[in-house]
C-alpha cells in the first residue's frame, strides 16, 4: 500500500460530497446507485471517486461479481467518513439547540441487563434537563460498539472486552453484574426453597448467542457442575422476546441480570428461581469513542450512573 497523503494535502482537497459518495458506494455496491443517492451523474461520480482515491493515495474499492466492495483501505475510509458525517450532524443539532434554547439530543445504547439501570439514570437526567431528547438502542455489546465506531451512538452501557481493540474507547466503570435465573411463575422449581442446575436439566433455556459474556458465564456454570450444556436453545438479545417466551411456556428458563430479574419480578411478570449461581458476569462500563466530543447531557448521564452506583454499594444517594 502506498504511503497516505499528509494532513494538509488531504484537508485542502477533501470535499463533503466525496465522503457522501464514499458512504453511498459502500452501502449500495454500485457507482450508479451511489451517484443517484448523492445527486451526481455516473461520470461525475466516477471522477469524484478517482479524485478521492488520489487525495487519500489509496485504492478504495475493487470490482467483484457482487459489485463494488471496499478494500481494506476503503473500509477504513468509510468508517471515518461516517464519523465525520456523524460529527457534522451533532454540530447541526447543537447549533440548533443553541439557537432554540432547547436541551439537545443524545443517543445511548445498552445491553439487556443494564436497561433498568440506564432508565433510572435517564429519569434523573430528565429531572435535571427536562428538554433533552434521548434515543435508546438495546443490543449486544458487539453491535453497540459497532454503532459507537460509526458515530451513531454517543455512548453505550456494555463491555469493551468483546472488542479486539478496547483501547479505542473511553470507559467508565458503572456496575458489577450479578445474575439470576427467571421462569414462568408456574415453573415446577418456582416454589422450592432451593435448586441446583441439575434440577433444571429438563428445562429449555432462553439465552444470548454464543460468545456473549452472559452466555459464557452460563456455560461455565454447567462445566463447573460437570453437566452437559443444554441443547435446543432459544437464542435472543431481546428482553421483551425473553419475557414473552417465558410467559407462554412454564418449562422455559432464562439467565438475566439481577436488575432485570428484580424489575420483572416486582411487576409480577415472572418468578426468580432459587438457584445460587457461583459466577458473576463481567462488569458494565459506560463506553464512548476515545477523545470524542462529549455532549453536556452525556456528562450529566455519567454523573447519574455514578450516583446510582454509590446507592447500589450501600452509601446514601447523592442528591
Amino acid at each position: 500500500m502506498q504511503r497516505p497523503s499528509n494532513l494538509n494535502s488531504v484537508m485542502s482537497r477533501l470535499h463533503a460530497r466525496q465522503l457522501r459518495l464514499l458512504i453511498a458506494v459502500a452501502e449500495h455496491g454500485s457507482l450508479l446507485a451511489a451517484a443517484d443517492r448523492v445527486g451526481l451523474t455516473q461520470p461525475g461520480a466516477s471522477k469524484a471517486l478517482k479524485e478521492l482515491e488520489a487525495t487519500l493515495n489509496a485504492s478504495l474499492f475493487m470490482r467483484t461479481n457482487r459489485g463494488l466492495v471496499p478494500t481494506e483501505a476503503g473500509t477504513c475510509a468509510v468508517r471515518f467518513a461516517r464519523l465525520i458525517q456523524s460529527d457534522i450532524s451533532h454540530l447541526q443539532q447543537e447549533l440548533s439547540t443553541i439557537a432554540s434554547g432547547a436541551g439537545g439530543r443524545i443517543a445511548v445504547g445498552t445491553i439487556m441487563g443494564a436497561v433498568p439501570l440506564l432508565t433510572r439514570a435517564l429519569a434523573r437526567l430528565m429531572d435535571q434537563q427536562s428538554d433533552i431528547s434521548v434515543e435508546i438502542v438495546e443490543d449486544t455489546s458487539e453491535s453497540l460498539l459497532a454503532l459507537i465506531d460509526q458515530g451513531r451512538l454517543d455512548a453505550a452501557i456494555c463491555r469493551s472486552s468483546v472488542s479486539p481493540k478496547p483501547h479505542m474507547y473511553d470507559t467508565v466503570a458503572v456496575k458489577d453484574e450479578s445474575l439470576a435465573v427467571i421462569a414462568h411463575r408456574a415453573h415446577p422449581a418456582a416454589g422450592l426453597p432451593s435448586i441446583t442446575l441439575q434440577d433444571l436439566s429438563s428445562s429449555r433455556w432462553v439465552v444470548y448467542r454464543a460468545r456473549m459474556p452472559m452466555r459464557r458465564t452460563l456455560e461455565r456454570e454447567f462445566f463447573d457442575e460437570n453437566l452437559l450444556f443444554p441443547t435446543h436453545l432459544i437464542e435472543t438479545t431481546s428482553a421483551l422476546a425473553t419475557l414473552s417466551l417465558l410467559s407462554q411456556n412454564p418449562n422455559l428458563v432464562a439467565l438475566v441480570s439481577d436488575d432485570v430479574a428484580d424489575y420483572v419480578c416486582q411487576h409480577g411478570m415472572v418468578a426468580r428461581l432459587p438457584l445460587q449461581l457461583k459466577s458473576r458476569s463481567e462488569p458494565y462500563e459506560l463506553i464512548a469513542r476515545r477523545n470524542a466530543h462529549r455532549h453536556p447531557a452525556l456528562t450529566l448521564l455519567i454523573d447519574s450512573l455514578l450516583a446510582l452506583r454509590v446507592v447500589a454499594e450501600g452509601a446514601p444517594e447523592v442528591p
